[in-house]
């Protein structure tokens, strides 16, 4: 049944890439709930004090994702992978302006990931700084970073991440090993 679904948003998603509204209409209802959990499991990982709520980040990643009129879906995961891009930018959008807005307080502070496994006693993680590490290793290393964006944004699994990169899943476990353990040093190192 969920294969079938999958097939059936990855198709609407191409038709509505060629310019059928009607298509995207058909697969929001789905593609919704799948945004609303994705932006609750990662908005669980913030501090409890969090000004953004789930809601907030997935109407934001859902309105900038309908505006795409030009974008052309491959799939269902090509859909998530970019949700998880928007994510990620509206989630350091919101770091940001919020520093401002206490003119240089604290930043933000995520509980470390089970997705980037780094196992420290209850250390928090600076959202800037995972953002300012990703940019580092894109500039290192595009497909690891886009790895990392996706299973830790976008929560999405090996096999997802690979479909929505093109890549085998064998290609997408041994780069989010190593993209790992380099978040892991880059992060311990500040």
């Amino acid at each position: 049944m969920a294969t079938s679904l999958q097939k059936s948003v990855s198709a609407l998603l191409r038709d509505w890439a060629k310019g059928d509204p009607e298509a995207f209409n058909e697969a929001a209802p789905v593609l919704y709930k799948d945004l609303r959990r994705l932006a609750r499991q990662y908005l669980r990982k913030e501090r409890r004090d969090h000004t953004l709520q789930s809601t907030a980040l997935v109407h934001e990643a859902y309105l900038r994702l309908a505006g795409q009129r030009d974008m052309r879906w491959q799939n269902r995961a090509h859909f998530f992978a970019v949700a998880a891009q928007m994510m990620r930018r509206i989630l350091v959008d919101h770091a940001r302006h919020h520093g401002r807005v206490k003119r240089g307080g604290p930043r933000q502070n995520l509980p470390l990931s089970e997705a980037i496994e780094i196992r420290e006693s209850d250390r928090g993680l600076d959202l800037l700084s995972l953002d300012a590490a990703l940019d580092e290793l894109a500039a290192l290393d595009t497909q690891q970073s886009r790895i990392v964006e996706l299973k830790y944004f976008g929560g999405l699994t090996i096999a997802e991440t690979a479909e929505a990169l093109g890549l085998s899943h064998a290609t997408v476990e041994r780069d989010w090993a190593l993209a790992r353990a380099w978040m892991f040093q880059r992060l311990r190192s500040e």
